[in-house]
C-alpha cells in the first residue's frame, strides 16, 4: 500500500550505489519495467521483485535471479546500501563547491598547458557527474570534499552502548599501516593530478576512543603495549582453550565428574533443538546428569544443554565457567544448507548464446548477415515484429520473428570476423553443401561411438549400502545442492551395465573432489580397484594426503604413485596394485604405464584430461571401453563440452561455491607499478602470499629484480617449465610451506597447485592469453575463506584489439564463484569447438558458424539413426492476419524480447505455454492484446506442427488448414469429424494436389480473441488425434 514514484526510487538506487540493468542477476543490480521494479539487495538471499498499481505497491516477492521466476511473497522489504559511502544530494552540491575551490587553486599552480587540459577535463567530467546527482567510481577519494563532517561507525552508536577493544596494540599497529599507505597513496595520487594536497583521508583512531563516553573494555593478552590509556579498573583472567573428547563419552563423563566437584557450571552449546534432544538423550545413556535451559538463565555448578553457536569451548576456571561445544565432543561440525538453484543442465548449455545488435547471425537459407536491431513494421495493415540482417553491399533482410528458429548466432574460431555472404547468391548454398558432405562422415563416426558406448558392458555396481550412507555422512562440510546432485548422478551411472562416461565440471575449489571420492568409495566397497590420475607431482601428493584423511576410519588401502616416492616404495605399490591390495591409487601419468596391471580395476577418475599428453588419451581411450570413467575439469576444454553438449558424454555441473567463499575481486588494468606494490604490500600485511604470472622465461629474473626494488622487505622466488622437474618441485613445495611471499611464475601454475594462503594474482600481458587460461590462473587463488584480488594487466598506452578486450571483459563480466562453466561456453563462442572427434574442424565450423554446424550434425545423426523427423512433426506456416507481437511499451529490452520469442518457437505442451504465460504476468505485469495472439499462435504453431500441418491461413472469413502429404495419410475422415466438434465453427473438408484441406468458416462480427481462440482448440484437438492414432499404429 505504500506509495512509491518509479524515477524517483531509481534515483535513490543509484545514490545508494545500485546500477541500473535490463535485467536482474546479481546483488547491486536493478530494473524497471513498467509496474514492475526488480532489485537485487545487498544483503538479501534473492533478488526481490515489487509490483505497482501506478505508484502504489501491490505486492512484493523474491525471485530467482537463473529463471527470473518469482518465489514466495514478502510483507516488506529493506534495502540496504551496495557501498559504504552513500551521498545524498546535499552531499554533492556541498562536494562540487570544494572540488571547484581546490581547482581553481591547482590550476593557478599548473605548470603547463597540457597540465591545465588534463585537469580542467578530468574534474570537469566529475563535476559534471556530481552536478546529475551520480557518484563517480573514485568518489571514495574525495569524501572529505563530499561530507560535512567526518563520521565513523562510533558516531551511529547509542549513547549508553557498551564498547568492547579487542587486541587495542595491534589496532593501533595496523593504523600506523594505514597511516602509511595513505601518505604514500596520496603522494603517488597527487603526482597523477588525482586529488589534491589539502585533502585528508582517515582519522585518528586514538583520538576517537579517548573522545567517546561510553563505557570501553578492553580486551589484551598482555598489560604492555597500551599506550597512554588509564583504566579505572583491571580484571585478571585465567583462561583455557577446550580439549577434544573425538566422541569418547567415557572421556568426557570423567571431565564433567570433575568440573562438578570443583562446583563449575558446566554450558554445552548446540546449535538447534533437534540436536539439544539428541545430546540429552546420549548424556542420559552414560549417566552425565543434565538439564536443559536458556543461556541467559544458568544454574550455578550445574550441567546445562542451551541452544545457541559458538565457535570454540573454554574454561575459566576463576570464574568458575565452563563452555564446551558439539565440535569438541563429536569432533564435527553441524552443517548449514546452501540455498538451491534449480535449472537443468540444459537450461546452462542453451543460455550462454544470448544475441546482441551488432552479433553475426547465420540464417538457414541466407547465410553469413550482421544483425543491426528488431522494429515493428506494419505490413498489409498487420503490426510484427521483424529482426533486420545486414549482408553485402549493405543489403537488408526483414525477418519476422515467427522466423526465429532460422537464425542463429554466428560462433566460430578466435578473432574470426565472418565473410558476409551476398542475399540471393549461390556461395552460400556451396559452402552449405561442403560442409553436409563432410559432415555426414563425422555423423558415421559418431553413431559408432554411440553404438559402441551402449553396446558395451561394464560392471553394474549395486544401490548404494549403509557403508556408503556412513562414508557420506562423516563429510564434515555441508554439500551443496549442485554436490549432492552430482554424485546422485555418477552413482545412477555406475549402477547401470554399460560403462560410465560422465564430465564434472565445477569450479577450483567447489567440491569436486568431495563428488569424486563418494564414487570412488562405491566402487571399493564393492571389491573394486579406483585408480586416480592427477596431471602432476604436487597434486598428486595434495590428493594423497586429501584422500588419506578423508578415508580415515575405513578399511581402504591408498598408495600413491609419483616421484616423491622411491624406486622401492613404487615398486612395492605396483605389486600391490596386481595382487588387490590397494585399492585407491593416486599418481601422473605414471600409471597409465604398460608395467601396471590391476587386480580389478572399476573405476577411473581423471582430474584435468586436457593436460594430457596424445599418448596418454589413446591409452585413456582403450581403458573408457572397459571400465567406469569421470572426469573433473574446472573450465572444460570447448571439445570435451561440445562432446557432451551431443550427448557423447554426460554431464555434471557444480555452480554453487562452499559457504565462505567469497567471488575473487577482479580487475582489468594498465600496468601500474604504484598499484601492485600497494596491493602486495596489503597481502603481506594479512601474512598472505602473492602469485605474479609473467610468461617470459628469457626475462624472468630481471623481473623478480625489479619486483624486488619495487617491494624490498618481499621473499621472492621464481618457477617456470625449464628449470628441472625436481628444482620446480622444490620451489612450489617452499612457496606453499610459505618460505617466500612472491612467486614469479609463468603459465606453469595454471592447473593444480592448492595454496590458500595465496590471494593476490597479478597477470601481467594477461591480453595475449586464452579465456580458460585466465580463468584457471585465476582460480588459483581465493580458495579460502578471505577475499581474493586478481589484477590482468597490459602494457601502458597500448590499445586491445577487439578479441583480447573481448576476452578481458568475459573474465571480468564472470566475477562471481562458479562462472567456469560459462566461460567455457563463451570460450567455445569465441574459440569454436575444435577438433570434435580428432579430425580438424575448423574450417567447417568457421564457414558456418558453430550452432548451425551442431545443428546439421545433430539431424544427420538422427537421420542415420532412422529417426525421420518429418514422421513426427512438419513446420506450419501461420499467416492469421492480426497483430501478434511484444510492443516496446511491454517489453523494452531488445535481448529480453528475443528470449521470450525464442520460448514462444521452442513451446512443445500445455506445461511449457502455462509456465511460459505465468513469467510474462510475474516479470512484465499484465500483456496487452497483442501479446495475448502472440501467445495463441505460438500455442497453434506448437500443436500444428505435431498435427503434420503444411499451412494455416485466414483470407477474408475463412481460415484455411492444409495437411502434409503424411499427414493426410495419417488420419481418418472420423478423426477430423472428432478434431472439428472441438469447435462452434462450420466446416468444409476438400483435397486439392494429394493433400486435405479444412476450411473453417468465421461468423461475420466475431471478435479476433473469439475466433482465435478456437482455431487454437481445433488445432489441438487435431493433435490429441494424431497421438491416438500413432499408440494405436503401435500397439499393431
Amino acid at each position: 500500500g505504500t506509495e512509491v514514484e518509479p524515477e524517483i526510487l531509481a534515483q535513490r538506487l543509484v545514490l545508494m550505489g545500485y546500477e541500473r540493468q535490463s535485467m536482474v542477476g546479481k546483488p547491486g543490480e536493478f530494473s524497471i519495467r513498467g509496474s514492475i521494479v526488480d532489485v537485487y539487495p545487498l544483503n538479501a538471499e534473492y533478488p526481490v521483485r515489487v509490483e505497482l498499481f501506478d505508484v502504489e505497491i501491490d505486492s512484493i516477492r523474491y525471485f530467482e535471479a537463473d529463471t527470473q521466476r518469482s518465489l514466495e511473497n514478502l510483507e516488506e522489504v529493506t534495502i540496504s546500501p551496495m557501498t559504504d559511502l552513500v551521498f545524498s544530494k546535499a552531499d554533492m552540491n556541498h562536494g562540487m563547491t570544494r572540488l571547484q575551490d581546490a581547482l581553481e587553486k591547482r590550476l593557478a599552480t599548473a605548470k603547463d598547458q597540457t597540465e591545465t587540459d588534463f585537469l580542467e577535463e578530468y574534474f570537469g567530467q566529475l563535476l559534471s557527474s556530481w552536478e546529475q546527482g551520480i557518484p563517480t567510481e573514485n568518489a571514495h577519494y574525495y569524501t572529505d570534499f563530499l561530507y560535512q563532517q567526518k563520521t565513523t561507525l562510533l558516531d551511529y552508536l547509542p549513547e549508553n552502548s557498551l564498547l568492547f577493544v579487542d587486541d587495542y596494540s595491534r589496532m593501533m599497529e595496523t593504523e600506523r599501516e594505514i597511516a602509511r599507505e595513505e601518505a604514500e597513496w596520496q603522494t603517488l595520487k597527487i603526482e597523477e593530478m588525482r586529488v589534491f594536497s589539502e585533502q585528508t583521508f582517515g582519522v585518528d583512531f586514538h583520538d576517537q576512543l579517548r573522545k567517546t563516553a561510553r563505557n570501553t573494555t578492553f580486551f589484551s593478552l598482555f598489560q604492555k603495549g597500551m599506550g597512554n590509556l588509564r583504566f579505572q579498573e583491571v580484571h585478571n583472567f585465567q583462561y583455557r582453550s577446550m580439549q577434544q573428547f573425538f566422541g569418547q563419552m567415557p572421556l568426557l563423563k570423567a571431565e564433567v565428574d570433575r568440573w562438578q566437584k570443583q562446583n563449575q557450571t558446566v554450558v554445552v552449546f548446540v546449535p538447534t533443538k533437534e540436536r539439544i534432544q539428541k545430546v540429552e538423550e546420549l548424556f542420559q545413556d552414560f549417566d552425565i546428569p543434565s538439564v536443559v535451559s536458556n543461556w541467559d538463565q544458568l544454574l550455578d555448578g550445574h550441567v546445562q544443554i542451551v541452544q545457541g553457536a559458538l565457535q570454540t569451548g573454554f574454561e575459566l576456571p576463576k570464574n568458575k565457567l565452563v563452555a564446551i561445544t558439539e565440535k569438541e565432543i563429536f569432533h564435527t561440525t553441524t552443517k548449514k544448507r546452501a540455498r538451491r538453484q534449480t535449472i537443468s543442465n540444459a537450461e546452462r548449455l542453451k543460455s550462454y548464446s544470448d544475441l546482441k545488435t551488432g552479433d553475426y547471425v547465420v540464417h538457414a537459407n541466407h547465410g553469413i548477415g550482421k544483425y543491426i536491431g528488431m522494429e515493428t513494421l506494419e505490413v498489409d495493415g498487420v503490426h510484427q515484429d521483424y529482426m533486420t540482417i545486414l549482408y553485402q553491399n549493405d543489403d537488408k533482410l526483414f525477418i519476422p520473428v515467427t522466423q526465429l528458429n532460422l537464425i542463429q548466432k554466428f560462433v566460430a574460431s578466435e578473432s574470426k570476423t565472418p565473410k558476409i555472404n551476398k542475399l540471393g547468391g549461390s556461395e552460400w548454398t556451396k559452402t552449405k553443401r561442403k560442409v553436409a558432405s563432410k559432415i555426414e562422415d563425422i555423423a558415421d563416426d559418431l553413431i559408432l561411438l554411440y553404438a559402441t558406448r551402449e553396446s558395451e558392458k561394464g560392471y553394474a555396481f549395486p544401490p548404494d549400502d549403509a557403508y556408503q550412507k556412513e562414508f557420506e555422512e562423516a563429510f564434515p562440510y555441508s554439500e551443496t545442492d549442485d554436490q549432492l546432485r552430482s554424485a546422485a548422478e555418477i552413482k545412477h551411472d555406475m549402477e547401470k551395465s554399460r560403462p560410465m562416461d560422465r564430465l564434472l565440471v565445477g569450479d577450483v575449489g567447489f567440491g569436486k573432489t568431495e563428488v569424486a571420492l563418494r564414487a570412488a568409495f562405491k566402487a571399493v566397497s564393492n571389491n573394486k580397484q579406483v585408480a586416480f590420475l592427477v596431471p602432476t607431482t604436487i597434486l598428486a601428493q595434495q590428493h594423497y594426503e586429501t584422500i588419506q584423511e578423508r578415508f580415515e576410519g575405513f578399511p581402504v588401502e591408498i598408495g600413491l604413485l609419483s616421484r616423491f616416492r622411491t624406486k622401492k616404495q613404487q615398486n612395492e605399490t605396483i605389486e600391490k596394485i596386481k595382487h588387490g591390495q590397494v585399492d585407491i591409487v593416486i599418481g601422473t601419468h605414471r600409471l597409465l604405464s604398460q608395467d601396471i596391471n590391476f587386480s580389478d580395476l572399476g573405476l577411473l577418475i581423471i582430474d584435468e584430461e586436457q593436460r594430457f599428453g596424445v599418448k596418454h588419451k589413446e591409452r585413456l581411450k582403450q581403458l573408457r571401453s572397459q571400465v567406469d570413467v569421470l572426469t573433473l575439469t574446472a573450465t572444460p576444454i570447448p571439445r570435451t563440452l561440445h562432446m557432451s553438449m551431443l550427448g557423447v558424454r554426460d554431464l555434471s555441473v557444480i555452480e554453487t561455491p562452499p559457504e565462505n567463499r567469497y567471488p575473487i575481486q577482479t580487475y582489468v588494468m594498465e600496468n601500474n607499478p604504484g598499484a601492485i606494490r600497494e596491493a602486495i604490500e596489503r597481502e603481506m600485511a594479512r601474512d598472505g602470499q602473492v602469485f605474479y604470472l609473467y610468461n617470459r622465461v628469457d626475462t624472468i629474473e630481471r623481473k623478480v629484480e625489479e619486483l624486488q626494488a619495487l617491494v624490498p622487505d618481499a621473499r621472492i622466488a621464481y618457477a617456470h617449465g625449464q628449470m628441472t622437474e625436481v628444482q620446480l618441485e622444490n620451489t612450489l613445495f617452499d612457496f606453499i610451506e610459505g618460505q617466500y611471499d612472491i612467486l614469479v611464475t609463468t603459465t606453469i601454475i595454471e592447473t593444480g597447485v592448492d595454496i590458500p594462503n595465496a590471494n593476490t594474482l597479478f597477470v601481467e600481458n594477461a591480453d595475449y592469453m586464452g579465456l580458460s587460461t585466465l580463468y584457471q590462473l585465476r582460480g588459483r587463488v581465493g580458495r579460502s575463506n578471505r577475499v581474493a584480488y586478481a589484477y590482468f594487466m597490459y602494457e601502458q598506452q597500448k590499445i586491445l584489439n577487439e578479441v583480447s578486450e573481448k576476452r578481458l571483459e568475459a573474465i571480468k563480466d564472470f566475477t562471481e564463484l562458479g562462472s567456469g562453466f560459462k566461460i567455457a561456453m563463451r570460450d567455445l563462442s569465441i574459440r569454436g569447438a575444435g577438433n570434435l572427434l580428432g579430425a580438424q574442424q575448423h574450417g567447417f565450423i568457421d564457414s558456418v558458424g558453430f550452432d548451425m554446424y551442431s545443428q546439421m550434425l545433430s539431424e544427420a545423426v538422427a537421420r542415420k539413426q532412422g529417426k525421420n523427423i518429418q514422421d513426427q512433426k512438419t513446420s506450419v506456416e501461420i499467416d492469421l492476419g492480426i497483430d501478434a507481437y511484444i510492443p516496446g511499451t511491454y517489453i523494452t529490452d531488445e535481448r529480453q524480447k528475443i528470449e521470450i520469442y525464442k520460448r514462444i518457437r521452442q513451446l512443445e505442451n500445455m506445461d511449457m505455454y502455462e509456465e511460459l504465460e505465468a513469467d510474462l504476468l510475474d516479470r512484465f505485469g499484465e500483456y496487452p492484446d497483442e501479446v495475448a495472439h502472440l501467445l495463441t499462435t505460438g500455442r497453434i504453431k506448437m500443436d500444428g506442427d505435431r498435427a503434420l500441418l503444411e499451412s494455416i491461413r485466414k483470407r477474408d472469413q475463412k481460415v484455411k488448414f492444409v495437411l502434409s502429404k503424411i499427414g493426410t495419410k495419417t488420419y481418418s475422415v472420423e478423426q477430423l469429424f472428432e478434431a472439428l466438434s472441438a469447435t462452434s465453427l462450420k466446416a468444409d473438408l476438400a483435397v486439392e494436389k494429394e493433400q486435405m484441406t479444412i476450411s473453417l468458416k468465421l461468423p461475420k462480427d466475431c471478435k479476433e480473441a473469439v475466433w482465435i481462440q478456437e482455431i487454437a482448440a481445433f488445432t489441438t484437438a487435431l493433435r490429441q488425434e494424431k497421438y491416438k492414432h500413432s499408440q494405436e499404429t503401435d500397439s499393431l
